[in-house]
């Protein structure tokens, strides 16, 4: 049997591809029944691969491709009470809830905004210098007593303060424009000799409007000022 690199190297000598000389002496050892060695086969090869239009050995043997088989997909299906389902659960729920005791809550607001008040007007009473008050004593007086407004209307809160040479508690009333007393407190003096109170401008005795007094007493003297009072 003919070996096929005979055909090809002869072929490729004819023409004139690759080099006339190895491909001549791989002739010769063709004939003589030499041994090839498998550089020369391969070197034989590529040549007649790229010349001779010879498929690849490793190409011969590969079978022919098939085409994959592609598996059915199958989607399942849902209803559509399940697509809402899935929906909603996916949204927080919003809870409204309403407070338990909405008296109890304006209750507390008023308390707190009564304690502001107060406490606005006292520190408004200790830091007000005693030029912008309206003081009825002199300098030298041990018992003074001013507000700090002249006029007040219904609901006004009307802030009194003054000095004291007795460290003892002091008492301070108010009088309307006939001589009934609508307000009265006690009050203790401080270290420095000042003190200081809120009234309030309402209630029995502040139905109409005049010349409202103000006094003050320790146990050495008594003194009083007024104010006007508009309903």
């Amino acid at each position: 049997m003919t070996d096929p690199l005979i055909d090809d190297v002869q072929i490729l000598l004819d023409k004139e591809k690759g080099d006339s000389r190895i491909l001549k002496q791989i002739l010769r050892a063709c004939e003589n029944n030499e041994v090839i060695s498998n550089y020369e086969r391969n070197y034989v090869r590529n040549l007649a691969e790229k010349y001779l239009g010879r498929i690849p050995e490793n190409l011969e043997n590969q079978p022919a491709e098939e085409n994959p088989i592609i598996p059915d997909v199958i989607v399942p299906k849902t209803s559509l009470k399940q697509n809402i389902e899935l929906s909603t659960s996916m949204y927080p729920q919003i809870i409204h809830t309403k407070p338990k005791n909405p008296k109890m809550l304006i209750g507390v607001v008023a308390i707190l905004a009564i304690i502001v008040i107060i406490g606005v007007s006292q520190s408004g009473i200790s830091n007000t210098d005693d030029s912008q008050m309206i003081d009825t004593g002199s300098s030298s007086a041990t018992l003074s007593i001013q507000t700090d407004l002249s006029a007040y209307q219904k609901g006004d809160i009307i802030s009194i303060s003054g000095r004291s040479n007795t460290f003892e508690k002091i008492n301070i009333s108010i009088e309307n424009q006939n001589n009934q007393l609508v307000w009265s407190e006690q009050v203790s003096v401080k270290k420095d000799g000042r003190f200081s109170t809120l009234a309030i401008a309402g209630g029995a005795g502040w139905d109409k409007s005049g010349t409202f007094t103000i006094k003050v007493e320790n146990n050495l003297e008594t003194k009083s000022k007024t104010f006007s009072f508009k309903v």
